[in-house]
């Protein structure tokens, strides 16, 4: 009885499988050879089997034949390694301020502590990745960063200097290229650099945003720590374009740091990218469900 019991689970775990491969075969033949941008973060970050899951998505969806290329944060990181060093991390509306001294542990960080790991993490489950800086290659031409605050007390809006925060300029494409071309996954830390030779700090969901227009990505996927795009009920909202969210933004479902995420969302398909998601990276193997599956784990934005 036990051995029948044994056999019939085995058999039903095998029809899930198959029942999986089936539903994932169209998007494999959809997506193949198509560059699909990952801006990777948060608690997929930090957790060890998300860590692991992240990286086995990545090698899946090259094996299979897409062109993934990975964008990373570091920002937890950053600011623990500054208050070891006993300097206090200052924000304003969500940006880091960054000094000279802070921008040199922002490179240290992201650069090489963040990418390596992330490089080495997909080198072990049988990829192979590069890691760059905006640096390298001159991948990412960066400008400083104009932050104004309008406030009713102000004559004119006051402009905040955050220091060595930037913005992109312009994203070199022959560097990804001869990546993808080579059969490599690039992992890139959003560090760009200025005509003046001046290292810029960037978010990494701009950076991301950006590295898929240039490119003509078929995706941009956005990891954060929350479900997706919420409704006032707590529901998740999917299958929005420019319209809707213009209405979500008005009536104020969507607010604070949802935002500036949302528009780099917009942005990237109002500019030639098919589809961005916003899915939630707290979930196991979140970008194979959002890739290779009916239901995804997100919110979907297109044009």
């Amino acid at each position: 009885m036990r051995a029948q019991k044994s056999m019939n689970l085995n058999k039903a775990q095998a029809q899930n499988i198959a029942s999986v491969l089936a539903e994932a075969l169209p998007y494999i033949q959809r997506f193949s050879g198509k560059t699909i941008v990952v801006k990777y973060g948060g608690n997929a970050m930090i957790d060890e089997k998300l860590k692991e899951g992240f990286a086995r998505d990545i090698v899946l969806m090259k094996l299979v034949g897409m062109n993934p290329i990975v964008v990373h944060g570091g920002g937890p990181q950053i600011g623990n390694l500054l208050a070891r060093i006993g300097k206090a991390s200052e924000f304003v509306q969500g940006m880091r301020v960054t000094d000279t001294e802070t921008m040199d542990i922002v490179e240290m960080v992201l650069g090489g502590q963040v990418n390596k790991e992330i490089v080495n993490l997909i080198h072990q489950h049988g990829g192979n990745a590069v890691g760059l800086t905006g640096k390298d290659g001159n991948l990412i031409s960066a400008t400083k960063l104009k932050m104004h605050r309008d406030a009713p007390e102000l004559n004119a809006p006051e402009i905040i200097d955050l220091g060595h925060v930037g913005e992109v300029d312009k994203i070199n494409t022959k560097v990804l290229d001869m990546l993808v071309q080579g059969d490599f996954i690039p992992v890139i830390a959003p560090v760009g650099v200025g005509v003046d030779g001046h290292s810029y700090n960037i978010n990494a969901d701009l950076v991301a945003g950006k590295i898929a227009e240039a490119m003509g990505a078929e995706k941009l996927i956005l990891l954060t720590n929350t479900a997706g795009l919420l409704d006032k009920q707590g529901q998740l909202l999917t299958g929005l374009n420019a319209q809707s969210v213009a209405t979500l933004v008005a009536d104020g479902t969507i607010y604070g740091g949802m935002l500036p995420k949302i528009q780099c969302a917009l942005d990237a398909v109002a500019n030639g990218v098919h589809s961005s998601h916003i899915i939630d990276g707290r979930v196991e193997h979140a970008v194979m469900l959002e890739v290779f599956t009916d239901e995804g784990v997100g919110t979907l934005i297109t044009q």
